[in-house]
């Protein structure tokens, strides 16, 4: 530890300072008696939701049919106290100070039960993106190792329940939510897209999928993937117009190859399309339509060459 005292009598200053700055920086601050929905509570929910929608996969092992009813029982239960917390918090947040005041507390309940009710029908679909991933890729071995090791599968089963959420009307959780599962897989799946069963994202880093994307049943996209907006609508005074379509439509059985880029609102790729690798599309194509580039030139140099003429660099 420093023994120089003289220079911790700076440290009040210091503060002072940084303190002045909550008054002048107001949209980097969050000070009053509303607390927002918390990271750590919000990551605890994803995974007793991983435990319900994976059984056996997670935490719990040894799950059979005789005890799974209770495991799950005891999950619901605790999911009903922690989202409907979680959930009150960012509505209570998100409302108008000014307004009359509501039953945040109620009304969390009610969307919490709504999702927990969707759950189901979330695993049948989840059913069809794992058969899709085993369908699509001769590296599987088995659907478990696809529940088990594939991140693909982790990020969109995070952005199905960020969907859900935001269907409901829930602010901010959705979005933890996914760039929780960003940060882990690094596929950033904006919960606004609308994604159809089937759905395979192989190897996955560096995907993104904006919030207005429209995707069909099967799709399968590769790793580096951008379904992006062409350009952002403003209005008279400059600012950026929001609710607007802005991202690519992928139709029924679409495959997108690696690094391909498509751009725009107005972007419809028409169903069993293929999109080649590093495309860069900003305009729709027709159903059944393949498009590549050109076959790139390589220029090679042999070690005959390397040993004729030595490289040199200048600093």
């Amino acid at each position: 530890m420093a023994t120089d005292l003289r220079l911790k009598e700076g440290l009040s200053e210091i503060t002072e300072a940084i303190v002045a700055t909550y008054v002048e920086c107001r949209h980097i601050n969050h000070l009053g008696h509303r607390p927002l929905p918390g990271r750590e509570a919000v990551i605890e929910v994803l995974c007793d939701l991983a435990e319900i929608l994976f059984p056996g996969f997670a935490r719990r092992q040894n799950l059979h049919m005789g005890n799974v009813e209770y495991h799950v029982g005891d999950l619901v239960d605790g999911l009903h106290d922690k989202l409907t917390q979680q959930i009150a918090r960012a509505m209570r947040h998100d409302c108008d100070p000014h307004a009359n005041p509501l039953d945040f507390e109620a009304l969390a309940q009610q969307k919490t039960i709504e999702l927990l009710r969707k759950l189901p029908d979330m695993r049948n679909v989840l059913e069809q993106d794992a058969e899709s991933a085993f369908l699509g890729d001769p590296a599987a071995k088995s659907h478990h190792e696809i529940v088990f090791c594939y991140p693909g599968l982790e990020a969109i089963a995070v952005y199905r329940i960020a969907h859900e959420l935001l269907l409901l009307g829930v602010p901010l959780i959705p979005r933890m939510m996914t760039e929780h599962a960003h940060s882990k897989t690094g596929i950033d799946i904006h919960p606004g897209a609308r994604i159809g069963p089937g759905f395979f994202i192989d190897h996955g880093t560096g995907v993104v999928i904006g919030e207005t994307c429209d995707i069909g049943k099967n799709v399968k996209l590769y790793q580096g993937v951008t379904l992006g907006a062409l350009s952002f609508p403003r209005d008279a005074a400059g600012n950026i117009i929001r609710g607007m379509k802005r991202h690519p439509t992928l139709e029924d059985d679409v495959v997108v190859y690696a690094n391909a880029t498509i751009l725009g609102g107005d972007t419809v790729v028409g169903h069993h399309a293929v999109i080649g690798s590093s495309v860069w599309l900003t305009h729709g194509v027709e159903p059944y339509t393949v498009v590549t580039l050109e076959k790139p030139s390589l220029r090679i140099k042999g070690p005959e060459a390397r040993q004729a003429k030595p490289a040199s660099f200048e600093i």
